[in-house]
């Protein structure tokens, strides 16, 4: 069974993937790993907010099944993390960082990317908006997980 510590590990190496496939030329690839990066590491948010918080034992919550999207923006509602996202985004627009862009970029992904022809620009951007520092959307993940 994958554990948080797990999800995280998998996110550092899914971007040192992302990395090598851009070297290689390999956009699609890149584009798509990188992107998985990013599910994996919501992924390790929701296990944290189930082990704070319990959640899934709540009545409501019963069908675990919800848990197993693919899709950035569901697991964000499913960690918890909505208003955190909007905070997020509200401060960066009145402060003039980076990350409003980079999640524009970051929540294109989707699971289904890996069937989409992708540039070298599409790959770089990609990886260049999650990895950023200091205001790349992993960047912010991390202090949920």
């Amino acid at each position: 069974m994958v554990n948080q510590e797990d999800l995280q590990q998998m996110t550092e190496e899914r971007i040192k993937d992302a990395k090598v496939l851009i070297r290689g030329k390999r956009w699609e690839f890149a584009y798509y790993t990188a992107g998985y990066a990013v599910e994996c590491a919501l992924k390790s948010c929701l296990l944290a907010r189930m082990v704070q918080t319990g959640w899934v034992f709540d009545e409501k919550n019963k069908n675990v099944e919800a848990c197993r999207v693919h899709e950035l923006i569901k697991l964000i509602d499913i960690a918890g993390l909505r208003n955190e996202l909007n905070k997020r985004l509200e401060t960066s627009a009145s402060v003039g960082d980076r990350f409003v862009t980079h999640w524009a970029v970051v929540s294109e992904w989707k699971v289904t990317s890996r069937y989409d022809a992708k540039t070298e620009i599409d790959a770089k951007k990609l990886v260049a908006a999650i990895t950023d520092k200091p205001d790349g959307v992993l960047r912010w993940i991390q202090n949920y997980w």
